[in-house]
């Protein structure tokens, strides 16, 4: 079975890039372009990860990821955060919030795919 990735992010190259990347990956991938597309999508969807910008309109990826961390049936969704805010607070916050992972923008592709893949393996 192919693991489904929700990409969230508001910068359509970057959602270009990553569709492109997780796809020759052998992901299957869906993609929002703010906070509430992001929301609905998670919820209809039920992916296993989620590659989370921070900085997004509608609901930043805080919300985001507090949403999800609070709603029974998506709580265990994996989060990995993206975000080009990498001081160590902003990273803090990531992941006091819950997210599993968090990679600054930015980034290699190589790293973000054996994040991915380690992410998804440590959830199996």
């Amino acid at each position: 079975m192919t693991d489904k990735i929700l990409i969230a992010d508001d910068e359509p190259n970057i959602l270009l890039s990553l569709d492109y990347l997780m796809r020759r990956e052998g992901f299957e991938v869906l993609l929002a372009r703010d906070g509430h597309e992001a929301l609905a999508l998670l919820q209809r969807e039920r992916p296993r990860l989620v590659l989370l910008d921070v900085m997004m309109p509608g609901r930043s990826g805080h919300e985001v990821l507090e949403a999800l961390r609070a709603d029974d049936a998506l709580k265990h969704t994996l989060v990995l955060m993206l975000s080009a805010k990498g001081r160590e607070t902003d990273v803090a916050k990531g992941l006091g919030l819950g997210a599993d992972a968090y990679i600054t923008k930015p980034f290699s592709t190589q790293a973000l795919v054996a994040q991915v893949r380690a992410l998804l393996a440590g959830a199996a």
